[in-house]
This record gives structure tokens, sequence and C-alpha cells, in this order.
């Protein structure tokens, strides 16, 4: 009889050559799950303080979650997690694919490297053995490139799953990510350039090991229920249609508590570009670097970016493993790249609107470009905003650029900036490690422009529309992240319907009570990222997740799977223990969680005078105090209490 896990890890150790197994007792599961939570579990333990991120002494981890291959839906995320170089605490990046259970099929829960190889070379491993093997080919081959020479020459009875990186994370550039099945990025918190550092170009997967959970008779009972809210689909309106919703929403007094089966329907027709002019109408995508609104980028201009466009390019939905809804795409295009996978809304908004860009043309490029260089398209969007502001202000001259003009609108610059940060190349090398490093060696006023929160450049949501999204950018161990939690996602989550001693939200309430910092949002800003900490740890995913627990069975999965009898609220504590171990990460490695604010700018300080979010202000401040308290840190410092840490060493030994 199974119970979903494998029970050891894989430690490699690249200055030294060495490959070893390692066991791990049940109660490190019990305590912190798979994915995510086994990762904060070891790294805290093993990374040093003080450690160069692109030394020896980082750890660099990728790891599976405690769901994926039982038959459970929606659970085919992996994690790649280590000291992040761009941040300088934790570090994560989560990704979809099929990557995620080849871990597993290799007999592993996890495989984390550490040490610098003398030479570049990637990691071969099946269920029976693993090997470094020379992969000095292979340096300066893109990521696509470089994972269908390694499928073709490590090709048996089955195709081998790689996780690579591209030129950037070669360069080292502290926003590059880890590619996997041509294309999809794990591209958060900089940790391709620690594989880059590494020399470690490559991880081939060729294993075959049964995953068995523990129940699987009540495992399919529990998918099948599920799937049946996955396929229901009604008929949908049209791609410009969107923007008219997010107008109309936008001026209403009153908004209604948001059901993810109205995402769900969104994302089956177009994947996340469904949201492109629905956001920019209602004030959700930042506009102009986070200075301008949807009336600088009004429903002419980003109807060239609406969802119909990218859908008319799709040839075939791209399903992730164990995924019903296939919201990503391959499309075809004309120009360099003749095939990409479908850009995300993040992709287009910030190569978009953040720049006043809307040629779609110039995206398709710069996504494929992107991918294949294995580059943050957040950072990599955000940064060339950030480098448009600059010049504007004259911080950034045409000497610099190399006489190249930078202009708001301007596809053709956008797309060469981009370019000369994949290459490094003149002011490319500037801006390759991202807006908090570029604004420093500007000096001058120039952090001021630089819309970042830790050093991580912020996604394309909007605090001042949802204050949610502003507390997590602010308060999370890896900061400027949007995938944890918001007052929307709370709503979308419905942990009521599991936890009853939850705040349930009202049905319809005025817009302006999002903006007052009380105890109970707290309450539920804290749930959010210990269910998201819980979905990281079994590798779900954020979009299945939206559709809410009285749909999509997590907790009872895990039972099914593990054998285990634990409740919701258990399930819960174990997400407050792994953000308690990523906040203690930090303060080990010198973090102060007070310096990841992100600017004012972006907490409507002082506020816009026109738009949809005019007027709007965020009080980050008392939101943060109230929210470190619920996990029993300190109010002020934003530092784990010494009895937190106390009952975390008793809880994780």
């Amino acid at each position: 009889m199974g119970r979903g896990y494998t029970g050891k890890i894989l430690w490699v150790d690249l200055s030294l050559g060495e490959i070893r197994d390692e066991a791990i007792d049940d109660r490190v599961y019990e305590a912190c799950l798979g994915g995510m939570g086994l990762g904060a579990h070891f790294l805290y333990q093993r990374i040093p303080a003080g450690a160069d991120p692109l030394g020896p002494d980082n750890v660099l981890g990728f790891l599976p979650g405690l769901l994926t291959g039982t038959g459970s839906l929606f659970t085919g995320r992996w994690m790649v997690v280590g000291k992040s170089p761009l941040t300088g605490g934790w570090g994560d990046a989560n990704c979809g694919g099929m990557f995620s259970a080849a871990i597993k099929r290799c007999g592993y829960d996890g495989i984390f490297v550490r040490g610098v190889s003398p030479q570049p070379v990637y990691l071969y491993v099946t269920h029976s053995k693993a090997e470094l093997r020379d992969a000095a080919d292979l340096w300066g081959q893109d990521a696509v490139e470089t994972e269908a020479i390694l499928v073709a020459r490590c090709r048996r009875k089955k195709r081998p799953q790689v996780a690579c990186i591209g030129p950037a994370g070669e360069n080292r550039s502290l926003i590059a990510g880890v590619c996997t099945d041509r294309g999809r990025l794990a591209a958060r918190s900089g940790l391709g350039a620690v594989m880059g550092a590494k020399r470690l170009k490559a991880l081939v997967l060729a294993g075959s090991r049964r995953i068995e959970p523990h129940d699987r008779e009540n495992m399919h009972r529990l998918s099948r229920r599920c799937n049946r809210w996955a396929q229901f689909q009604i008929p949908f309106v049209s791609g410009p249609v969107m923007a008219t919703l997010g107008a109309w929403m936008r001026r209403l007094p009153l908004q209604t508590a948001m059901d993810g089966l109205l995402f769900k329907f969104m994302l089956s027709k177009w994947g996340t570009t469904s949201m492109n002019q629905m956001s920019v109408e209602m004030g959700d995508s930042p506009i102009k670097n986070w200075k301008g609104s949807n009336e600088d980028f009004g429903p002419r201009r980003s109807a060239a970016v609406n969802a119909d466009v990218f859908k008319a390019c799709e040839v075939v939905k791209y399903h992730c493993t164990s995924c019903p809804i296939g919201c990503g795409g391959i499309c075809r295009t004309e120009g360099r790249f003749q095939e990409t996978h479908k850009p995300e809304y993040e992709t287009v908004l910030a190569l978009g609107g953040l720049c006043l860009n809307e040629d779609p043309a110039s995206i398709f490029y710069l996504n494929e470009l992107l991918n294949r260089a294995g580059m943050d398209s957040i950072s990599a969007g955000a940064t060339v905003a950030f480098a448009i502001e600059c010049f504007e202000k004259g911080l950034i001259t045409l000497e610099d650029t190399g006489g190249l003009e930078l202009a708001w609108g301007n596809a053709a610059c956008v797309v060469a900036l981009v370019e000369k940060m994949v290459r490094r190349e003149g002011i490319g090398d500037l801006l390759a490690d991202g807006t908090r490093v570029a604004a420093r060696k500007i000096g001058r006023d120039a952090m001021h422009y630089a819309m970042q929160a830790g050093g991580q450049e912020l996604p394309m949501h909007d605090g001042r529309n949802d204050p949610g999204y502003a507390l997590h950018y602010a308060v999370e161990p890896s900061p400027g992240r949007h995938t944890v939690g918001s007052q929307m996602y709370y709503e979308m989550y419905r942990l009521w319907k599991r936890v009853p001693d939850l705040p349930k939200p009202s049905m319809v309430y005025r817009k302006s009570t999002k903006y007052l910092a009380d105890e109970v949002k707290a309450v539920c800003s804290a749930a959010c990222s210990k269910y998201l900490n819980v979905l990281n740890g079994a590798g779900v995913c954020l979009f299945g997740a939206f559709l809410g627990t009285d749909r999509i069975p997590v907790f009872e999965w895990l039972n099914a799977a593990t054998g285990w009898h634990r409740t919701p609220e258990d399930y819960l504590e174990a997400g407050a223990r792994i953000q308690t171990l990523r906040q203690a990460f930090n303060v080990k490695h010198g973090v102060e969680p007070r310096r990841n604010f992100p600017p004012d700018r972006t907490q409507g300080l002082p506020a816009l005078h026109r738009g949809a979010n005019r007027r709007r202000a965020v009080d980050l401040e008392q939101m943060a105090r109230d929210y470190w308290r619920q996990f029993g840190w300190d109010e002020t410092s934003g530092k784990p209490l010494p009895e937190t840490l106390e009952r975390l060493e008793r809880e994780t030994a």
C-alpha cells in the first residue's frame, strides 16, 4: 500500500562530484508536507548564514508536490527553491508542465544540489541510477534547443523530462529562471542564475517508478467529483466584451464576492489572457510603470492585446500533468519564431500596458525570446518600464543606451532593450539584474522608479485595486509575488466551507471597505498564505484551487494519498509552520522584513488623480502589523518571536 511520497531525496555535490540518497522520516512530511515545505525544512537547516547565493554553499532544490502522480487533479506543479540572488533571502519559483511527476518516477521527493562544478554538467537520473554528465557542448544553447538535444541524446523507451537554463542563467542574470517543456518557466527569484553559477546546465529525468497513493479508490472517487466542476462550461462572451465588463465593474460602487467558477470559464476559453483588457479597465493592471491608469491604455489601445488576438493564433491547447482544464496553448505566428507557448496575462501586460506597448507581434516575439533565454518576463517588462522612465527623467542618456531612444509605446524600443538584456550587451548589462541593482548603479533618484519589493519586480496586479495584493507583495518571505493571496483570492478559495471558524465574506459589499485595515482582513490574508503553502506542498495548481475547497478536495486528497486522518485545520497549521520556516530563513540570512515593502507609488502615496484607482491608498503599515501578529511574529519587525521559533523547532525536529 502506497503513501503518495517516496520517503527519500537525492543529494548532489557538484564540487566533489558526489551523489547520495537520504531517507526522510515520516514526521518530516507530517510537519511540512512535500514540495515547498520539504524545501523549507532542508534549506533552513543546511544553507549556512551569510552564504553567497551564487556560491557553493547555496543549495538548489527541485521538488514535486505530495499529491503529484497520485491520481488527484491539478497536481502537476513543481518547485525550485534556494537562496535568492535577487532578494538575498528565501527564493522559490513554481512551474507546471510534465516535470513534476518525473521527479517522483525517479523515486525521489526532491533533488538537492550544492557546490559548484568545475565545468558545465547536466544531471541524469533514472529510478536506478544518477550521474553527472558533461555539458560543455550545451553551454551557450538556448533552453528550447538544449531540451531538444538532451531528449534526443537520452531517450530510450520513453521521452525523458528536462529542466534547464538558457543564456540568462548562464550569464547569471538575477532575473533568470529554469525552463522546461519547451518554454515553460519557473521564473521568479532568480534561481536560474544559481543554476548557472553552479554550472549545472540541466536535469534529465528518465525514471519509471509507479507512484502509489494509500487509498486509490477513494482518490479516484474524489477526482471524478472534482472533474465534474472542472468540465462544467457555459458559452462565454467575446474578448472585446471583457473590456466592457471591466469598465462596468470599475464604475459600480459595490463589489460582489468572486466565485472561482467564473474564472474557470474564462480560463477554459482563453487561458490567463482572458483578463487582459478587463484588468486594465477595472484598475487591476498597473500601467506606465505604475504612474499611469486605464486612461493611458484605454480600450482602443488595449484592443490590440485582447484575449481573442492570442486565441486566434492558438493551434492546440496545452495541458499540464493531471490538469483537466488546459489553460495553456501552443501558438503559431509569423516572424523569427514560428511557434511559441501562448503568452500569459503577466507577460502581455508587463511587456504591453506597463510600457504602453500595443503591438501584439512584439509580445509574441519577446515571449518566445525570454522563454528560450530563461528570463522572467515579469521582471523583464518591469525593468524596461523602469528604464524608459529613467530615460524620461534624464537619469539614463542616449550615451548610456548606445543611441537607443527610450519612449513609452515604442515597441521597437521594448524589443531592443530586452534583446540587450538577454545578451548582457551595453545598457542590457546594467538592466539584466533587475530594477533594484540597476537603480543602485544609476544612483540619484533612480530607486523611486524601481517598482520592486525586496529586489523582486512587482507583478501585474495593482494593490490599489485589491489591497490584499499590496500586503502579500510586502510581507511574504519571497516578496513581490501575486500567486499567494489577495482579497479576491480569499473569496475564491472558499476556505470557510472547510474551516468554519474562518470569516465568510459578504456576497455584496462597498468597495471602500476593502481599504479598511482590520483584524478580519488579517485573518483572511494569513489564511491565504497558509493555504498557498499547503497547495505548494501538495503540488496543486493555483488556478485549480480557485474552484474553491468545496469543489477541489485538497485536504481529502492529501488524506487519501498518505493514509493520514488530518483535518483542514491541521493542514492550515502545517501551512503556518512552513511560512515561519521561510521567514526564519530570511532572518537567518540577514533580511529585514520591513525593507521588503514596495515603493510608495504602488501604495497610492500620493494617490492617482485620474483613472480606475484615483484617490485610493493602502494602509500597508497597519495591514502588515496585523498580518505578522497572526503568525506569532513581532508586529513591528516581522521577525518570528522566540516562543514561535521554539515551537517550530519542536514540531520539525
